[in-house]
């Protein structure tokens, strides 16, 4: 019997939407707010980006307090910016193809794309029309996202979650075409619709025997990459590695930053790794959505979403009142969410655009 990818999302919390995780939790928020005595403390947890990292960041500018060594090379492709430069800007970055493209301000992995060659970008550039990242791919294949907080007061901080970003893949065995091979797997038949679009030049094609291939290399769970609870990488040399890291990105305390890497030896020792992006206040501790772990539940999962925002708002309340950060304007930060409900609709129309 043909499986119901719709089906099986609806009756597994790992695939629920994002409003499920968050409705319950809600009266807890509100509670928090009140004794803070302002109904948007949270914004100020990370001085040094805009209301925090609520979405509505410049992710480009975000990932530009990091050290550039530690960074992918990249340069921000701007709304109005000439299209007839755009291979001299290239050039100048050093950047070949393929290459990642996505929104400067953007979520979910939604316009995320690997970009093939210069006539390609050009059409995603025409057809986003928004503040663009370009940057370098880095052809590590393991990922993961550390979420880190750290109190202003205090020089070491701590690792909250580690989530290892594991990207679907399948082997050939000499007689199924990549669709079937895509519709037999167990959880890449999940995302069959967007894996058609990727890979249709090659969709019909019989994948040799023991042929691997990667069927999304964008560490999004919306991508179809599975998240795996990596907790048990927390230790010592972790946190201390985050540390080392972290204490040179001024103005930011909390979130979860997504590192490309060659081996965890590497990482550890600090070389052949990336980091990807820069994540403010609406990050989620990711390892929840490891449905396999044996103390995975949707109810743990609220509990861990909780508990960081209780966190996060011990935070806040540190840097408003001994650093003297102000609170932000309700009503600007009303039109900066209304604007983005708009901007979201736009991204999540035009990711389904097959380019």
């Amino acid at each position: 019997m043909k499986r119901n990818a719709a089906f099986v999302k609806l009756t597994h919390w790992e695939h629920w939407p994002a409003f499920t995780y968050y409705m319950p939790l809600l009266p807890l928020f509100l509670v928090r707010s009140l004794k803070a005595r302002h109904p948007i403390y949270f914004t100020v947890t990370n001085p040094g980006v805009l209301y925090s990292g609520n979405g509505t960041e410049s992710k480009f500018k975000t990932l530009e307090l990091v050290p550039e060594k530690y960074r992918p090379k990249g340069f921000l492709f701007c709304k109005n910016d000439s299209l007839e430069r755009l291979e001299n800007r290239l050039s100048e970055a050093k950047i070949e193809f393929p290459l990642i493209a996505k929104p400067d301000i953007g979520f979910r992995g939604y316009m995320v794309k690997k970009i093939k060659n210069l006539d390609h970008l050009k059409k995603y550039l025409t057809l986003l029309n928004e503040n663009t990242i370009i940057q370098e791919f880095i052809p590590y294949q393991k990922e993961i996202g550390v979420f880190y907080y750290r109190f202003p007061d205090k020089k070491k901080g701590s690792v909250s979650s580690v989530t290892i970003k594991k990207f679907i893949r399948v082997t050939g065995d000499g007689k199924q075409t990549l669709a079937e091979l895509i519709q037999k797997d167990e959880r890449a038949f999940l995302y069959k619709n967007l894996f058609t679009i990727l890979h249709r030049d090659k969709i019909d094609k019989v994948l040799d025997r023991g042929q691997e291939m990667i069927l999304s290399v964008i560490g999004n769970h919306s991508k179809g990459t599975q998240f795996i609870n990596g907790n048990h990488l927390i230790n010592n040399n972790l946190k201390d590695f985050m540390d080392g890291i972290c204490q040179h990105i001024q103005g930011w305390n909390y979130g979860r930053l997504d590192i490309k890497y060659k081996d965890y030896s590497s990482l550890m020792n600090g070389t052949d790794f990336k980091i990807l992006e820069v994540n403010g206040i609406i990050s989620e501790p990711t390892h929840i959505y490891d449905a396999t772990d044996e103390n995975a539940s949707f109810l743990n999962a609220l509990k861990s979403i909780n508990k960081h925002w209780d966190i996060m708002g011990k935070i806040a309340v540190q840097v408003h009142n001994e650093q003297n950060v102000p609170y932000p304007s309700v009503g600007a930060y009303l039109k900066n969410i209304l604007w983005l409900r708009s901007y979201s609709k736009k991204l999540k129309k035009l990711n389904s655009i097959d380019l």
